[in-house]
């Protein structure tokens, strides 16, 4: 429970559920829905996630393959995108615009340099290899894709130029000026249809955007489900995002008009790769294609960031959402977060990534033979790997609801 109330004081959040989280702090994830009373609007709204419409979803998104950047499949996917959130209800969506200059895929002849990423604090210290590990590295061959649809869709090369990512804001009732910005990068690259890299995030943040933007739900603080660009060029367009909105948080505009384009940052929650955790290479640097009775989610903060001790604080409070209202897997927490889109924001604000694997240790050591490789496609996964996505949602849903106050209106 001490990490509740310190989430609450971190926040200045007055939790909806306070006297039935005090109960049932220690309750094992398969007891807490026989356990919560009846009327828990967080464990309706948790209720209504559900593995098909999370699968659905990022059927949805594999149509347009890896969704490279400076590519159009990559602008049709954040078309599609935008529609989603619109027929969610979500439906005051807005664009960042940027420009990069490099390439990601540099073809025969060409001397374009790729943009390095703006940096976004230091960097966590390299985690010493222990046990064995299976290749890494990016595909960049397009012959290694045997579905010929596929390798169609992915065929066009990127091209420097604008770029654009999508976002839509579920508006505070009472406290529009405040706001927790739920993240996930929609671009990838291998060569694959990138559905855990990082469909499974994308996938996830959108089921959010549609059931917080219910027409009974309503919720005290903003919510911010934003769909990034250019993560895998080096985290440029969250590092765009950070860039044009920073100084514009809790800016009433017009005056008087009770608006807030940009209301203050309380917390930034990332998601990326969320599916496979089958566990640790074996001495041929194979991993099993079976998922691992061990499998968790990860909660990862910086411990080198600006707001290390309050991102910590959030990281613990999602542990606890885990523990009454995730289904199947529980979660863990860490201090590595690398490697993503919360990097941009985390010397700003509170900041914290959800992910399938430790990203420095597990990911960085080839745990998952799926990343950044043609076999990042929907028929790789297995249910078991879909509910884990499934799970962190719910994990997420269930502490966002919390720290906006998530109410369900009277029918």
């Amino acid at each position: 429970m001490r990490s509740i109330v310190l989430a609450v004081a971190a926040y200045g959040v007055a939790l909806p559920l306070a006297s039935s989280l005090n109960a049932q702090a220690a309750s094992a994830p398969g007891q807490a829905a026989t356990q919560a009373p009846a009327d828990d609007p967080v464990r309706t709204l948790v209720g209504r996630l559900a593995l098909d419409a999370y699968k659905n979803t990022l059927k949805g998104l594999a149509q347009f393959g890896d969704r490279r950047q400076g590519t159009a499949r990559n602008r049709a996917a954040t078309d599609w995108i935008e529609a989603q959130l619109k027929s969610y209800g979500c439906t005051n969506t807005e664009r960042i615009k940027y420009e990069y200059t490099g390439r990601q895929l540099r073809l025969p002849g060409d001397t374009t340099t790729r943009r390095p990423a703006t940096p976004a604090g230091p960097r966590p210290p390299a985690n010493p290899v222990k046990g064995f590990r299976g290749p890494t590295g990016v595909n960049i061959n397009p012959e290694l894709q045997p579905d010929t649809a596929l390798r169609r869709i992915n065929a066009e090369p990127d091209t420097p130029g604008p770029r654009e990512e999508v976002y839509c804001t579920k508006i505070g009732a009472t406290r529009p000026d405040e706001m927790y910005i739920i993240g996930a990068h929609m671009d990838g690259h291998g060569f694959g249809a990138a559905v855990n890299d990082d469909g499974s995030g994308t996938a996830l943040v959108m089921e959010l955007a549609r059931i917080l933007n219910s027409p009974d739900v309503q919720t005290e603080r903003s919510i911010r489900f934003a769909l990034w660009n250019n993560e895998e060029t080096g985290l440029n367009g969250a590092t765009a995002y950070v860039e044009q909105r920073k100084d514009l948080q809790g800016k009433e505009d017009p005056a008087g008009s009770g608006k807030y384009p940009e209301p203050k940052w309380l917390g930034m929650i990332q998601h990326d790769m969320m599916m496979w955790d089958h566990g640790a290479p074996g001495p041929d640097g194979k991993v099993s294609p079976e998922q691992r009775r061990e499998a968790d989610v990860n909660i990862e903060f910086a411990a080198t960031s600006k707001f290390a001790v309050e991102a910590q604080k959030l990281a613990w409070f999602f542990r606890t959402a885990n523990d009454r209202y995730a289904t199947d897997y529980p979660a863990n927490v860490g201090d590595r977060m690398s490697n993503t889109d919360s990097r941009s924001f985390q010397d700003l604000v509170p900041s914290i990534s959800l992910r399938e694997n430790e990203r420095l240790r597990d990911t960085g050591s080839g745990w998952n033979p799926t990343w950044h490789q043609p076999i990042d496609v929907f028929s790789t996964f297995s249910d078991k790997d879909f509910r884990l996505g499934l799970n962190a949602a719910q994990t997420t849903l269930a502490a966002v609801a919390q720290l906006a106050g998530a109410t369900l209106k009277k029918p």
